[in-house]
């Protein structure tokens, strides 16, 4: 399929993709979209960024009928980031059809204000197993509608101990529903799950036959305890726009991101400890380009929807060949040359042995005397952002922030970034030198004629 005019689709869904900027079907797309539209049952294998979201999301998009307002598709996510993300893209996707309801189910924030959006309905429910489940044991939740369960990273949640989680959910469903299980890898709990929740599945394989001709990897051995320094040597000599640092630990990623602040560089830190209203700030900062180095744990190696990056670091070897392989394909993405640089002590050099023998090649060592020589050059961010105290529960659009802005606060248009809208706040990105005009001016204000706090995130 070199079009998606060739799948049969609704004018107004041809339409909408053409608006979002969808060209051409990828090929997970191309091969899985139409077992999807024809109700089949899918188990798809794809790495991330293959565009997996749309190839099942177009499907359930296309099958809802809108004056059922009755949950009738659920997408169980094994990650409130990813679950985040696809609740966006299916959004973007429904403004192809009207009065379309997709709410996000997760852990970490309040359970009340949920209860409250379920209570005027939903068509379609993204969420996290356990949150799923506890709307589930309350009643506030019903599934018996439900006609189309996605497992979205099936073996990423089998990896965290979801299974029964997601068996206690399919069983809350339709005996004929289609399931479809997206998945990066083939392990057998995979197989032995499709087998026993899936009739007759279509096997949908899109997986890269090889590594990506765009990233460059190099290694690094370094000293133990001198993680920082090489970091901030590689962010110095490569002086990217926007960067994540991978770490295997919570606290890692605290001490480095604050390691990295202490000597003037923009970074930080994203892990399971964070509030769900710091993740949604951090997330918004690095993807509008006012921070320029997220410092991570796995969790970020899989579903963000993070463009352009041109540098990851390994803040040291991942913890498996296939972990490393997400982590460094979070980089070169549509073409774009990326660098992914890893950083070893001779303690961990096993790690890079295994990924060698995974690889069937030596990997490449760079100069670590060279890099550790490199002064330190921290690159400020080209904008910053402002956290306005008002979002859609209060009508705030994001039209009425570019208006005031560029209105009576007299920014350039030019210099109004991204606008994330979020229920009860609104990020706006500025560029650094309207930033605090931006601010004076906005808290001297009025949005649609109120008075609305407005600080730096």
């Amino acid at each position: 399929m070199s079009s998606f005019k060739e799948f049969g689709l609704s004018p107004a869904m041809v339409a909408n993709l053409e608006q979002l900027g969808f060209k051409q079907p990828t090929e997970i797309q191309a091969k899985a979209l139409p077992h999807c539209l024809a109700g089949r049952d899918v188990i798809a294998m794809a790495q991330t960024g293959s565009g997996k979201t749309a190839a099942f999301g177009i499907g359930l998009i296309e099958g809802l009928r809108p004056r059922l307002f009755a949950v009738q598709a659920v997408v169980l996510c094994p990650t409130r980031e990813l679950a985040d993300q696809v609740a966006k893209s299916l959004r973007e996707l429904a403004r192809a059809r009207k009065n379309i309801k997709v709410l996000t189910l997760c852990g970490g924030v309040a359970i009340g204000p949920q209860i409250g959006s379920l209570s005027h309905g939903a068509h379609i429910v993204v969420g996290t197993p356990g949150r799923i489940q506890d709307h589930l044991r309350k009643g506030t939740l019903k599934l018996d509608k439900a006609t189309t369960v996605v497992l979205d990273e099936a073996d990423r949640m089998l990896d965290m101990g979801f299974q029964e989680a997601m068996e206690d959910i399919l069983s809350h469903t339709l005996d004929a529903r289609q399931t479809l299980m997206f998945s990066a890898t083939w392990p057998e709990a995979i197989r032995k799950l499709s087998s026993q929740y899936q009739r007759e599945p279509v096997d949908v394989r899109a997986e890269s036959s090889g590594e990506n001709p765009d990233i460059r990897e190099l290694f690094y051995e370094i000293p133990a305890g001198s993680a920082a320094e090489a970091v901030m040597a590689v962010l110095s000599e490569r002086q990217p726009a926007s960067c994540i640092v991978f770490c295997t630990t919570k606290q890692q990623c605290d001490d480095l991101a604050g390691s990295l602040r202490d000597s003037g560089f923009s970074a930080l830190a994203l892990h399971g400890d964070l509030e769900q209203r710091d993740r949604d700030s951090v997330l918004v900062r690095f993807g509008n380009q006012s921070c320029s180095v997220l410092v991570a744990t796995d969790v970020a190696a899989r579903g963000l929807d993070i463009k352009s990056l041109p540098l990851v670091i390994n803040a040291e070897p991942a913890r498996d060949p296939e972990v490393h392989t997400h982590r460094v394909g979070r980089t070169g993405r549509a073409g774009e040359q990326g660098l992914a640089v890893t950083l070893c002590t001779p303690a961990k050099g096993h790690k890079i042995s295994q990924l060698e023998a995974a690889r069937k090649r030596p990997v490449e060592w760079g100069d670590t005397e060279a890099l550790l020589a490199v002064p330190r050059r921290p690159v400020a961010p080209a904008m910053r952002t402002l956290c306005i105290a008002g979002g859609r529960k209060d009508k705030v659009r994001p039209g009425d922030v570019l208006g005031a802005l560029t209105g009576d606060a007299g920014i350039p248009g030019k210099a109004v970034g991204k606008i994330d809208l979020f229920d009860f706040q609104c990020f706006v990105a500025i560029d650094r030198e309207f930033a605090a005009k931006a601010l004076k001016r906005l808290e001297q204000g009025r949005i649609k004629g109120r008075k609305i706090r407005v600080r730096y995130a």
